[in-house]
């Protein structure tokens, strides 16, 4: 694999030769906790024996924690302890083994980078010296601090990548990282590998919890640190640059984490397009979706559909109970499953259900990220689908809401549209309702894209469907019926879009009349933007963001265009290609965007939002009505039992 310009390669000879410092750190240390506090003996152990393991407490404010002030810190006797009495090292023993030393390694090896990029290699001398000037002790200070966190980051992401390939389903969890210390790179190892030690000792009982608790806590140990570097000062020369180390496919940049790619099994039943039957918009808009996807540049870690404008980072799709919601989730995972395994890409699909709805406070939010995390990742190509997100995330002030499920509106608002959502094209969202009235209106609003997913319509779509789902197993005549030609994708989908040449919902129906009467045809910028104030005017909750859907899907249309079949089939004529290569061959294939893409977009935004407005306001005019009736009745039988 090239390494593209903002990319340096980390030279093996430069990891290797930290190898002896890594190993007299897992062969032992002594190491007085500052923050965290010990639960388990670290000193005066034989290698070899196994140590109790702790337990810690579930009830709040009940101490079960032994303090131990100090003790020796021996990695490499505590993993050979994992296993219980056997006295070999296991296969996964010495595989975490020379994991840690790696990772130690590598972590060593970009800090010394690091202090070469900057001041600190050379007042490192001179404070060995004794030569530190007094007027640059406060910069060697914030360069240590730096320097540190540089140190505990690698660590955590080196480990993360190098076990991520020996997992099993088995997860286990660390908590939250204590022993985060900031005064300089050796100490905070120290403090690092100490934690690391208290972990293995409670959780790892076998060789599978061995290998998944380093796993977790080498990602605990990144997100810990990522979020103190926020505010830390001097680490500009790290997060500014980017390393490659080659032999583990691992890519250090900044204090993003390089999970190594992974592939998600998918065991659901793909659905063929023509499986699809009526919602024409939805299926066209999926289908090109899966392609889109497909032009991921993975060195650049960008889509040039992104660049270009018009890539969809999020969609809703809602429709009645039986629509094809469903279906049309197995057919978009189908596509982008087959296509990524013709190129050799890893894909990733994942579904965000109410499974993940916990009790416990915090824990439902930390689903939730770990879930939008799993799907972002750069180095995978990925689709996540939220099902029935009305039941799953919480609407604010509704009474009706559980924390939990409040805790899942929060997480998604801020990693769709928040102010760190970075969008690569690499992945997308789905969120489906059959109740999108019920979903909280600015996370609503946060789908880029609507599919309306209604089912079948017509006649021919009706007939369509009842052969597909009668199978071949019949002699039953078709009769005069061309079967499936009402499902041909370009003539449903010329016909669906031109149907938004005038508006459908009763509501927007008059604000249109209204504008057209007064201004006359909407053929300019100024018309057009009249015609958003006055949907404005009619319902407040259409807003800038509205407008940035719209003009995002106006930009989708005119990316109107097919990506071959056969780019998809043979990935060297398209998918393989470098990225300014993509970029050009796709603006070759881009439509002029015309006014009458604009208003059927701004139609078919508007007729969904009114759609959904008029149903919660019926919805929630019900639930006062019922409210209202059973107070009346209450009095009545209070006031006839009173007398």
């Amino acid at each position: 694999m090239s390494l593209t310009s903002d990319l340096m390669e980390l030279p093996e000879a430069d990891i290797v030769k930290h190898y002896p410092v890594a190993l007299i750190l897992l062969q032992g240390f002594d190491h007085a906790p500052r923050i965290g506090r010990a639960v388990v003996e670290t000193r005066e152990r034989s290698s070899g024996l196994g140590t109790r393991r702790r337990f810690r407490s579930t009830t709040p404010g009940l101490a079960t924690r032994r303090v131990e002030p100090s003790g020796g810190v021996q990695l490499l006797a505590r993993i050979e302890a994992a296993d219980g009495d056997d006295e070999l090292v296991s296969p996964a023993q010495a595989q975490v083994m020379h994991a840690l030393r790696r990772a130690l390694a590598i972590s060593l090896a970009v800090c010394e980078a690091y202090a070469e990029r900057t001041a600190l290699a050379d007042l490192k001398r001179a404070n060995l010296a004794g030569d530190l000037p007094s007027a640059r002790r406060a910069e060697f200070g914030e360069l240590l601090a730096a320097e540190a966190l540089i140190s505990l980051h690698v660590l955590g992401n080196a480990l993360a990548v190098l076990m991520s390939s020996h997992l099993s389903e088995v997860t286990v969890e660390v908590g939250e990282v204590e022993e985060v210390l900031s005064e300089n790179g050796q100490l905070a190892l120290h403090g690092a590998l100490w934690e690391l030690d208290q972990d293995i000792a409670e959780h790892a009982v076998d060789d599978v919890h061995l290998v998944a608790t380093v796993a977790a806590y080498g990602e605990q140990l990144m997100a810990k640190v990522a979020a103190r570097a926020g505010s830390a000062p001097r680490l500009e020369p790290f997060t500014s640059a980017a390393w490659k180390v080659e032999a583990d496919n691992l890519t250090i940049r900044g204090f993003e984490a390089a999970s190594k790619a992974k592939s998600t099994t998918l065991t659901m039943t793909f659905k063929k397009p023509n499986e699809v039957v009526g919602n024409h918009i939805a299926k066209y808009q999926a289908m090109r979706l899966a392609k889109m996807i497909m032009a991921y540049d993975f060195e650049r870690r960008l889509n040039p559909f992104v660049e270009l404008g018009g890539f969809i980072f999020t969609f809703m799709g809602d429709g009645k109970p039986g629509t094809g919601k469903t279906t049309l989730i197995q057919m978009m995972a189908g596509m982008i499953n087959e296509y990524c395994q013709i190129a050799g890409y890893p894909f990733r699909y994942q579904n965000l259900s109410t499974d993940n709805i916990d009790s416990y406070q915090g824990k439902s939010g930390q689903n939730a990220k770990a879930f939008v995390n799993n799907v972002i990742d750069p180095s995978v190509i990925g689709f996540g689908t939220i099902d029935d997100i009305d039941t799953l995330a919480g609407k604010r002030g509704d009474r009706q809401s559980s924390s939990g499920q409040l805790e899942i509106t929060a997480v998604l608002m801020e990693s769709f549209a928040g102010a760190n959502t970075v969008v690569r094209g690499n992945c997308t969202f789905g969120m489906f309702s059959n109740y999108p009235e019920n979903v909280d209106d600015a996370l609503r609003q946060r789908a880029g894209a609507r599919f309306l997913v209604d089912g079948p319509q017509t006649r021919e779509d009706y007939i369509d469907i009842l052969a597909l789902l009668m199978g071949r197993n019949h002699d039953i005549p078709l009769g005069a019926h061309e079967l499936y030609a009402a499902q041909e994708i370009k003539r449903a989908v010329s016909a669906s879009f031109a149907a938004h040449n005038l508006p459908q919902e009763e509501g927007l129906v008059r604000v249109y009349e209204q504008v057209s009467e007064d201004l006359g045809e909407l053929d300019t910028i100024a018309k057009l933007g009249a015609y958003l104030k006055a949907i404005q005017a009619a319902d407040e909750r259409f807003t800038g963001r509205a407008i940035k859907n719209i003009t995002d899907a106006v930009k989708l249309r005119a990316m109107d265009f097919e990506l071959s079949d056969e780019w998809m089939e043979e990935p060297d004529l398209f998918l393989f290609q470098p990225y300014d290569t993509k970029l050009s061959m796709i603006k070759d294939l881009r439509q002029p965007i015309t006014v009458d893409m604009v208003i059927q977009e701004i139609n078919r935004y508007a007729d969904s939002e009114f759609r959904y407005a008029d149903k919660s306001d019926e919805v929630a005019i019900d639930t006062m009505v019922r409210d209202f009736a059973r107070t009346e009745e209450a009095k009545r039988r209070y006031l006839e039992g009173k007398g």
